[in-house]
């Protein structure tokens, strides 16, 4: 009955947005729905199909685009946000929002109370792996170019393939078993046949290594953060060269260890960290710059328990001077077993099917 249900509630909102698919919406208007789509866990597909049909009545900046996709919106509602800001480009902007009452600014930690926070963030970041279960999950890394990447732009990026990987997780250490690139199987094939830029561990080592006291970092309280609904403390830290362990390598001839500085973001209910920044500082004759890393971490149920586990990651660079960015999401985690499979199709790049489908906005 609970199933029967739901798929006739599903085929009611499929309708409606059906009927409403011509409707004009504001750039606020759009911005509400798609944020309300991210917290209710809407799918993917189903918020991009809506906005295929969605024609605005002001111009939607891309960096609203930009701000909504840090927010959670999915890769498909980027690309259909991406198309809705060139189609708008000529029209004009949204009015300026009336000024709002001063919002109430939060105190500055005491010192005691930053230096209390980065203790508990230390010690959860060095004891961080051995919390984990063992799992499985998919890794599904999409890749990125612009030859004409300037840092501090948006940057016209195109994408140059999709990879998917089994990463296996067993007495913590890493796996990584190619399956995919594109639609072509990687059956038997190892990451050093699939070339270009690929991420590594994400799974407590960037952590360890930041926390570690033989990295020496220096932690400084900048500001309060807000992310995905959790206030947060946010430290900027730096580590030198002497004492870091940040290795980059570029066509597997020439490496470096730079030194490197990034943001930490830190829940202040609970001391998890919930976001890592990183920006390596390596020499200017070396062929590798203007890289920046950003690591989600969130909750994952794994058999019933939850864990903190990453999200996705995103990785920006300028090599020779061509832009490369990888977007890279994690998901599917579940319990390891040797025997365990997991394999990536095309509804893997939506989330499970029985999450909740879009509502259309409401002028």
């Amino acid at each position: 009955m609970k199933s029967a249900l739901t798929r006739a509630l599903a085929l009611a909102c499929l309708l409606t947005l059906g009927a409403l698919a011509q409707q004009q919406l504001t750039v606020a208007k759009l911005v509400e729905f798609i944020r309300s789509s991210i917290q209710q866990k809407l799918l993917d597909k189903d918020v991009a199909g809506y906005l295929a049909g969605v024609k605005l009545t002001e111009r939607l900046d891309p960096k609203t685009v930009e701000s909504l996709q840090g927010q959670g919106a999915g890769p498909k509602t980027v690309a259909a946000l991406n198309r809705l800001a060139e189609l708008s480009a000529q029209l004009t902007p949204p009015a300026p929002k009336a000024a709002a009452a001063p919002a109430k600014t939060l105190a500055l930690p005491s010192y005691a109370e930053q230096q209390a926070a980065i203790t508990a963030a230390r010690d959860y970041a060095l004891n961080y792996t051995q919390s984990l279960p063992d799992f499985i999950c998919l890794q599904v890394t999409r890749r990125y170019a612009d030859r004409h990447y300037r840092p501090g732009e948006e940057g016209s990026w195109s994408m140059q393939d999709r990879l998917a990987e089994k990463l296996s997780y067993f007495e913590q250490h890493e796996k990584y078993e190619p399956i995919s690139q594109n639609d072509n199987s990687l059956y038997g094939k190892t990451a050093d046949d699939l070339g270009g830029a690929l991420s590594r561990g994400e799974f407590g080592t960037l952590l360890r290594e930041i926390f570690d006291p033989a990295s020496d970092a220096e932690f400084e309280w900048k500001r309060w953060g807000m992310l995905r609904g959790n206030l947060s403390h946010v430290f900027a830290y730096y580590i030198d060269r002497a004492h870091s362990k940040e290795t980059i390598s570029f066509n597997k001839t020439q490496s470096v260890t730079p030194g490197y500085h990034g943001e930490v973001f830190v829940d202040k209910a609970t001391n998890t960290i919930l976001r890592v920044t990183v920006e390596p500082e390596p020499p200017a004759d070396f062929p590798v710059q203007n890289i920046h890393q950003t690591l989600d971490y969130a909750s994952t149920e794994i058999s019933g328990q939850k864990f903190w586990l990453p999200l996705s990651s995103s990785v920006i660079m300028r090599a020779e001077g061509v832009g490369t960015k990888n977007e890279i999401d994690f998901r599917s985690y579940r319990k390891y077993s040797a025997d365990t499979s997991i394999k990536f199709d095309a509804g893997d790049d939506d989330p499970p099917a029985d999450e909740k489908q879009p509502a259309a906005p409401q002028n």
